[in-house]
């Protein structure tokens, strides 16, 4: 007679815990990043026309969105089309708006089919060159491909032609426009820099000179528009300006565009902002008495002042700063330090 062999009851399978993982799954895949759909035209046009100043820019802007819109109308109505360059040149003084446009040039350009993604890759020349023979192209090359589907922005294109025995700028010109010819169909480049450094160095090569055939000039942000520019971040960040405060914002603007490239336009009015934040938060610290949500949000006469490297203790720098924002006011010259 055979043993009887037990015979071991049958578990059914039990569900697996809530995130728990067994030996036998397979590794979870990251979910591939969806590209975001383009945006609408008229949307872009929107927001375009709600930067402050930039007149001419505006127009220009305008006006290529719809030279591309027609040619492409003409194209899927069988009629011939011109072989449009699109890349850019950009010449300005720091702080005209330069990289905000390029960035926006990058978003109309996929709205319109030109480009797969439409983003921004910012370089300058530190950014493509290299110190030792061969390097540069492969540097270079690397930051094409991150901005193939978009816009490649160089600032300060002008350092790239430098004369010197040792210097590989011009390895980097040379890969670039090679990218250029080879990615035509997916790859905008808009070189940035001073007006009379931008046209020397267009014209340094007549590689540059057939490939870059659009000119945009930024002027210098006006005195009422770099107000408006301050008022707007005071808007955003949850401030208000006092009308004193105005008054002196404009003198001290007046004495500071003076010397505009040290300065730096929207960049500078940036900055000052910053700078008067940081003294209401000193002079309300030190404030005995009670804040409220109006005091929290004052931006104070005292505080443009300090902003502009005056005190609030009646020093003789403050004094300085007076003068010279009155003289801002007047038009006369700086008046000088002791």
């Amino acid at each position: 007679m055979q043993p009887v062999v037990p015979v071991q009851p049958v578990v059914p399978p039990q569900p697996a815990a809530p995130g728990a993982q067994t030996a036998q799954a397979a590794p979870a895949q990251e979910p591939q990043q969806q590209e975001e759909p383009p945006e609408d035209i008229e949307d872009l046009k929107k927001e375009l026309s709600e930067y402050i100043g930039l007149e001419t820019i505006k127009k220009e802007v305008e006006s290529l969105i719809n030279l591309v819109t027609i040619q492409k109308m003409r194209k899927d109505a069988g009629l011939p089309v011109n072989d449009l360059s699109l890349h850019m040149v950009f010449s300005g003084n720091p702080g005209t708006g330069k990289t905000m446009i390029a960035r926006l040039m990058a978003r109309i350009y996929k709205s319109l089919g030109i480009l797969s993604k439409g983003h921004l890759v910012e370089v300058d020349r530190s950014g493509l060159v290299a110190g030792y023979v061969g390097q540069t192209a492969i540097k270079t090359g690397e930051v094409i491909q991150k901005a193939l589907g978009g816009v490649l922005f160089i600032d300060e294109a002008y350092t790239l032609t430098t004369k010197g025995g040792n210097d590989y700028g011009q390895e980097a010109v040379d890969t670039l426009l090679k990218a250029m010819e080879d990615h035509r169909d997916d790859l905008i480049v808009i070189v940035a820099g001073y007006i009379e450094l931008m046209e020397d160095f267009v014209h340094s090569n007549p590689g540059l000179e057939s490939r870059f055939n659009r000119f945009l000039d930024f002027k210098d942000y006006t005195i009422d528009e770099m107000i408006a520019i301050f008022e707007m971040r005071c808007q955003k960040s949850g401030y208000t300006l006092a009308e004193d405060a105005k008054e002196l914002l404009r003198g001290l603007l007046a004495l500071l565009s003076l010397d505009v490239k040290s300065f730096g336009n929207a960049r500078g009015v940036r900055n000052l902002f910053e700078r008067a934040v940081s003294a209401q938060a000193n002079r309300l610290a030190a404030s005995t008495e009670p804040l409220t949500k109006d005091t929290l949000m004052l931006l104070t006469a005292d505080d443009i002042r300090v902003a502009g490297g005056g005190s609030q203790d009646g020093s003789e720098e403050q004094e300085l700063v007076e003068k010279v924002i009155e003289a801002g006011k007047t038009g006369e010259e700086k008046p000088e330090e002791a």
